[in-house]
């Protein structure tokens, strides 16, 4: 069964263009890697004011994560994106998503 997984994160207010244009060319072995690790459907929001709403299929979130968390590009690319966000208190960017609780679905 697919699982449904939605996460929040804080971009800082000062990195808001320049997380938009590193967003628009992710490194092909990245999305490489995420698809190979389970990615299914993933897609980044991102409010004004900061606020990004990450949205992602998969057949196993905890194992997805766990495929990432063995590559070598998450790692490289982890590191770039953490000065980009608020309130990690020392996590990666992907230790911090944490998966909001569905409470509605409409199929």
């Amino acid at each position: 069964m697919t699982q449904r997984v939605c996460f929040l994160l804080k971009v800082r207010a000062d990195r808001l263009d320049e997380y938009r244009e590193r967003h628009a060319a992710v490194w092909p072995e990245m999305l490489d890697a995420l698809s190979a690790t389970g990615w299914h459907n993933y897609s980044l929001f991102l409010r004004d004011d900061g606020l990004l709403v990450g949205y992602l299929e998969t057949e196993d979130f905890a194992a997805a994560q766990a495929g990432m968390e063995a590559t070598e590009v998450n790692a490289r690319w982890q590191a770039e994106m953490a000065p980009f966000f608020e309130s990690l208190d020392g996590a990666r960017p992907d230790e911090a998503m944490k998966p909001l609780t569905e409470v509605f679905h409409l199929a």
